[in-house]
Parts: structure tokens; C-alpha cells; sequence
């Protein structure tokens, strides 16, 4: 969902076992000719909206091969994962997220709420168009928080989302080691922080908390595409989320309110860490941050919007951020924005 809540293509037609998955789970009379939708925007899976007489929904399947330049795989059981957190963090008090419908495992698909754009419009297309609200930022700092406070406090939440294939695939190497190998003289510090990534083990982390993944509601944020999900380091999530809106504040005209965006995600965030001591998970956050917009110039996953002078620029203060160590976020945004 998310970034692909935008207009509908042309219908285009599904395969048939999408169609048996709607009448197998009740969600259209059986033999109903639904409308089908492709939504646009996604890498990673296959998502449809699905027009039935009993109202819209929105059936997601994982792609095996990621639809990106590099040549990216990932398994597709991370659709159950996805499924897995929805359902966990959907019950988290001040947290929304789509609301769950059906799940068919065997067949890496299930269906969820159809959320229209004019009444949730995505977080990213919002600030692209000047929108941009430091309050709302301080309302997903807390949002993330309390998932984090939340999946660290769960017994079953270690076991339930042990899914370091999943996360190194998706993460781990495509956009860290894949950097650290386009940067040789910096491999050993983006490396390290890889490492450090892997091995710290607090809490529920969604894996791609970033603009295109939040929808501005009536109530608040909404959080979805959480196929990434994995029980491990809180920093990652923060820190990923983080270096969309630095990276954007070089390149917008309304660089002072995005600022003031990344302040208020951080400060909302950091306010309310219960589960480690919120410096530890600053210095992470910040290490991470600045080998993540690196990453964005040279991992396998290169932001669409930067220009050929956006990525030279960016690739010099990223570079320069790395090299630094550096342990605060501010002083982290300050390097990548100079």
C-alpha cells in the first residue's frame, strides 16, 4: 500500500489463483468478475485493488526478484512476516496500521483494507508538495517508539520475528555491505556498523519506516509495507527513516521545516526509548544514518528523485558523515545537509 495508493492504472489481469484466493476466503461471492488494479509504486510485490460488490480491498503477494536495476532476490515468505507484524503492531494502542483480512501462506498473499489516497494521502507526496509539518513527524517519532517499547517487552516477539535471512537480504547487504564494496577506503567503518546492526537484538523493527510508507490520516500516521520486519537493532528503523527527510532537505526549497521535521521525529523519538538508554540507540541511529545515505547513491537501491548533481553532492557529505563516526543525529543532519 503506501506510495502505491496513487491512480490506478489500466486494469490489468491477475493470475488465476488471486482470483480462487478472494472466493476461498469469502472476501467476493464466488465467481464474481471483481475489478482488478494494479497499484504502482512497489519493488518489491505484487499489489492489486480489488473492486468487489461488497466494497474495495487490497491483495499484496511478494516478488522473488526485486524490480530494481541490481540483480536483488529476496524470499518471498516475507509476506508473512509482513502479515505477522500488522497483526502484532495493530494492537499496540496509538498505533494504525490497514486492517488485516485474509492470509494464505502457501501461497505468499494476503488481503487487507483499501485505504483511498483522498482521505490518506502518502507522507512522501505531501512533502514533495510543500506540505511539510514537523508535528506530524513528532507523531511517527512516537508512533515507532512505542512498537519498539512494545516488541521489547513481548516474550514471543524474539521468536516470532527471527528473520535475519530476510533482513540481510533486504537490508544487510543491499544497502550496507553493497556501499561498503562500492567504497573500499570506508568498507571498514560501514562494515562495522553492519556488523553491530546484525548482532543487537532489542526489539520489533519494521525495516522500511520511511514517507513512502506512511499515510497522513485522519488521526494520525498509518504505517504500512512492513515486509522487512525483523526482531533486532530499534536504531535501524529510526535511522532509515530519518535519512529521507535529510536527504530531502538538501534538495527541497523548504529545507528549515524539514529540519524542524527531522527535530521533532527525533525528539519525539528519543522521549520515549524505555527499553535501552535512548544515547545507545542515538549513537546506532546516527552511525547508521550516515552509511544509509550513502547508500542511497551507491547501494542497490538508489533514491529515483536525485539528480546526476544531487548524487555527487550527497555521495561527498555522506562520505564525509561516515568518515566522522559521529553519535548524534543533529550533528549527523548537519554534515548531510551542508
Amino acid at each position: 500500500m503506501g506510495r502505491n495508493f496513487g491512480p490506478c492504472p489500466a486494469v490489468s489481469a491477475p493470475s488465476p489463483e488471486l482470483a480462487d484466493f478472494l472466493y476461498e476466503h469469502e472476501l467476493a461471492p464466488d465467481g464474481e468478475d471483481c475489478r482488478w488494479s494494479a497499484l504502482t509504486g512497489g519493488i518489491s510485490s505484487e499489489i492489486w485493488r480489488v473492486s468487489t460488490s461488497r466494497g474495495d480491498l487490497c491483495v499484496k503477494r511478494a516478488l522473488a526478484k526485486l524490480r530494481v536495476a541490481s540483480d536483488w532476490e529476496a524470499p518471498v515468505d516475507r509476506n508473512a512476516v509482513e502479515w505477522n507484524y500488522l497483526d502484532f503492531v495493530g494492537r499496540i494502542e496509538g498505533v494504525r496500521v490497514p486492517r488485516l483480512l485474509a492470509h494464505d501462506e502457501p501461497r505468499g498473499m494476503f488481503a487487507m483494507e483499501f485505504l483511498p489516497p483522498e482521505d490518506h494521502p502518502v507522507w512522501k507526496a505531501r512533502i514533495f508538495a510543500g506540505h511539510v509539518d514537523p508535528e506530524f513527524a513528532g507523531q511517527v517519532g512516537r508512533m515507532i517508539a512505542a512498537i519498539h517499547s512494545a516488541g521489547a517487552r513481548d516474550p514471543q516477539v524474539p521468536e516470532r520475528f527471527a528473520t535475519d535471512t530476510n533482513f540481510d537480504a533486504l537490508r544487510i547487504d543491499p544497502y550496507l555491505l553493497t556501499t561498503a564494496r562500492a567504497h573500499p577506503d570506508l568498507a571498514p567503518i560501514i562494515t562495522q556498523t553492519a556488523r553491530l546492526t546484525q548482532q543487537t537484538k532489542r526489539a520489533l523493527v519494521h525495516g522500511d519506516v520511511s514517507p513512502k510508507n506512511i499515510l497522513c490520516g485522519p488521526e494520525g500516521p498509518v504505517l504500512i509495507d512492513a515486509e522487512t520486519a525483523w526482531f533486532g537493532d530499534p536504531a535501524f528503523d529510526l535511522a532509515f527513516c530519518l535519512n529521507h527527510l535529510a536527504i530531502k532537505a538538501r534538495i527541497l526549497p523548504h529545507r528549515d521545516a524539514l529540519a524542524g521535521s527531522f527535530a521533532a521525529l527525533t525528539d519525539a523519538y528519543l522521549a520515549n526509548v524505555d527499553w535501552e538508554r535512548p544515547a545507545d540507540v542515538e549513537a546506532r541511529a546516527a552511525s547508521l544514518l550516515a552509511a544509509l545515505a550513502l547508500a542511497r547513491v551507491d547501494g542497490k537501491s538508489p533514491l529515483e528523485y536525485l539528480s546526476d548533481e544531487d548524487r555527487v553532492s550527497l555521495r561527498k557529505a555522506a562520505r564525509d558523515c561516515v568518515a566522522a563516526r559521529v553519535e548524534r543525529l543533529s550533528d549527523a543532519f548537519a554534515m548531510l545537509i551542508a
